[in-house]
Order: structure tokens, then C-alpha cells, then sequence
């Protein structure tokens, strides 16, 4: 009998990658739309990416299995 393959979500798969410390980076929001209405300032610090909280890492590994 063979196991039963654990799935990743896709949709996690999508917006985290896993660091080599086994934290996981994130993207930013407000990067979308409406853009023009936004200062210099705020588009260039949106651009860095940042980190998943650790409240969340949990669920975020839990979500992305391999």
C-alpha cells in the first residue's frame, strides 16, 4: 500500500519562498493598481520584500509540505 502523497498549496506556493534558515519571504501588498496616486517613497519601500510573521510560519509551512 502506498501513502498518501501530502499536495501543496499552490496558492502558497505562489506568494512565499522558503530561505535557506527555513523562514519564508513574502512580497509586499499595495503593488497592484492605483499607482500613480502613490509617492516615490512608498513604491520604493513596497518593493523590498519582508518576511512571514512568526505567528504565521506555522501555517505557512503546514501549507507548503515539500
Amino acid at each position: 500500500m502506498a501513502k498518501i502523497k501530502i499536495k501543496t498549496r499552490k496558492s502558497a506556493q505562489k506568494r512565499f519562498r522558503k530561505t535557506a534558515s527555513g523562514k519564508f519571504k513574502r512580497a509586499k501588498a499595495n503593488r497592484r493598481h492605483i499607482l500613480s496616486a502613490k509617492p516615490p517613497k512608498r513604491m520604493r519601500q513596497l518593493r523590498t520584500g519582508g518576511m512571514v510573521h512568526p505567528a504565521d510560519q506555522k501555517q505557512v509551512a503546514r501549507m507548503l509540505p515539500n
